[in-house]
């Protein structure tokens, strides 16, 4: 009989692994459509439907090879372990991306801010706007980068999995002495 960590592991690698590569899709295609600089709504609430989906669907097998039952602990650790690994993937995707596909991508990004901010406050000199284009610059280092978008994937992780917990929750009987 298979336990419950090994369960937890191949369900969270499983489904962290789908969920890596439908982001990935969708990024894709944000891509090919050039609208990976300025997301459009739709596609945020895209990759949000995706993420609730796939998570909530690996809880729901988590809470079937578990004979029906589940905690909000292991709803929480099954969500979290699926967020991050394919926040992980995410990050190495991102990599690749942004260093090969699109090299460009941040100096992109940045127009597109100055563009937006110039619209936005009219009134600003422009030292204003090279002094907030550099502290935004600093936070699109590499790293700092790929910190964020873990976290971020933790944080919605959480929150997905959480309220899927107190949904499906289902305690197993309590053993008597």
């Amino acid at each position: 009989m298979e336990t419950q960590t090994d369960s937890l592991k191949k369900i969270a690698l499983n489904y962290g692994v789908l969920l890596a590569l439908l982001s990935i899709v969708l990024q894709v295609i944000s891509y090919v459509l050039d609208v990976h600089i300025d997301r459009p709504w739709w596609l945020t609430v895209l990759q949000l439907f995706i993420s609730v989906g796939v998570i909530v669907y690996g809880i729901k097998a988590f809470k079937t090879g578990n004979a029906g039952f589940l905690t909000i602990s292991q709803s929480l650790k099954t969500g979290l372990a699926i967020s991050l690994i394919a926040g992980v993937i995410g990050v190495v995707f991102n990599y690749i991306f942004m260093n090969y596909i699109d090299p460009d991508f941040i100096q992109k990004t940045l127009d597109f801010s100055r563009e937006q901010m110039i619209e936005s406050y009219p009134n600003m000199t422009q030292e204003q706007i090279d002094n907030s284009l550099e502290i935004s610059a600093k936070f699109m280092s590499p790293l700092i980068m790929s910190a964020i978008a873990i976290l971020a994937t933790l944080f919605f992780g959480f929150i997905i999995s959480l309220i899927a917990g107190f949904v499906m929750k289902n305690n197993p009987p309590q053993q008597q002495l």
